[in-house]
């Protein structure tokens, strides 16, 4: 396992992975640019953040580190770690049901409250690190 010491960084297959649990005090760095879009990213142990163009995307309590964030219309992909379980809060499509995969078992469905907002928790710890995978439905 490895946090990203950077905060954030481009992945050589186009993905990106940001996050770093293990710091004490609050870190960030803004207009990070991946394909066209600006990220900021702030973190620590308590909580890490990810933003796209000024908006929402990810949040975690406690802090974690995300690898291989991709987000497509259908779906969200990446995979998770951190000290200890962890609650994820993805901003999607609102209203919208969604399926949630954890290493890939199927934990069931979920619809987007009005503002997108779908939370969720991972059981994550020392030498875990768990596949997420998010699935709009139709």
């Amino acid at each position: 396992m490895s946090v990203i010491d950077e905060l954030i960084r481009e992945e050589s297959n186009g993905t990106i992975s940001f996050g770093n649990y293990e710091l004490t005090a609050k870190s960030k760095v803004n207009d990070f640019e991946h394909n066209g879009d600006i990220y900021k990213v702030k973190t620590f142990k308590e909580i890490t953040k990810l933003e796209r163009n000024g908006m929402f995307v990810y949040e975690s309590v406690p802090g974690t580190t995300a690898h291989n964030l991709d987000i497509s219309e259908k779906e969200v992909r990446f995979s998770v770690e951190g000290p200890e379980d962890a609650q994820i809060t993805l901003e999607l499509e609102a209203e919208k049901e969604y399926k949630i995969y954890i290493d890939d078992t199927n934990v069931g469905k979920m619809k987007t409250n009005l503002g997108g907002k779908l939370m969720f928790s991972v059981e994550l710890g020392e030498n875990h690190k768990s596949a997420i995978r998010v699935v709009k439905l139709q």
